[in-house]
């Protein structure tokens, strides 16, 4: 019989969108382990729509960081943002997480917007808001967001999330392979250091 883990895991959010994508990535990969899930507000220290992949991933690191004084087994961040490629406007998010010791940070794929959109967020708006507004409806941001009415639910942000969490998942689901200092215990690979 597998005994349950007790893990503990922060998110630097408490939207609900983002704590559910880090919740569901954690149970799918370690099922042995119960995880005790906490959503913060972190300081992203990025203007609150990120311009560009730089000013993005700056705003993933730095909500990581600002969790990581707390006890926890793994951190969680995200950051949303904007920037437009050979033409087209996207949003995509970053995604880090940490034991402590180790970070991953990755990217989401690409959503096209559509160009009213992508201008009006190079004019200084949100994409949340603005999303709300042009489809009538109330803090989208904390529902499917833009990924699901564009893809009409396809795929939401928390799918899009999850998924790219599992991916940044490997290392820590396989320390041998990356070289990441495992812990000294033969079953190291099952549960997340910390």
């Amino acid at each position: 019989m597998t005994q349950i883990v007790q893990k503990t895991l922060i998110v630097a959010s408490r939207n609900p969108v983002k704590v559910n994508a880090a919740t569901q990535a954690l149970q799918a990969a370690y099922p042995d382990c119960q995880w005790q899930v906490q959503g913060v507000s972190a300081p992203s220290g990025v203007d609150e729509q990120p311009l560009g992949e730089t000013e993005t991933r700056v705003g993933a690191i730095n909500r990581l960081d600002a969790i990581k004084a707390m006890a926890a087994d793994l951190y969680v961040s995200f950051e949303g943002g904007y920037d437009r490629i050979h033409g087209q406007g996207f949003t995509f998010a970053y995604v880090a997480i940490s034991d402590g010791q180790h970070t991953q940070i990755g990217r989401t794929g690409l959503l096209p917007l559509p160009e009213v959109i992508s201008q009006r967020l190079e004019q200084g708006e949100e994409l949340g808001p603005l999303m709300d507004e042009l489809f009538n409806d109330h803090n989208i941001r904390q529902k499917g967001g833009a990924m699901g009415i564009l893809t009409n639910n396809l795929v939401d942000r928390t799918s899009v999330y999850s998924d790219t969490l599992c991916m940044l998942l490997a290392p820590f689901l396989h320390p041998e392979l990356y070289q990441v200092a495992a812990a000294a215990t033969p079953d190291s690979a099952a549960t997340p250091s910390g």
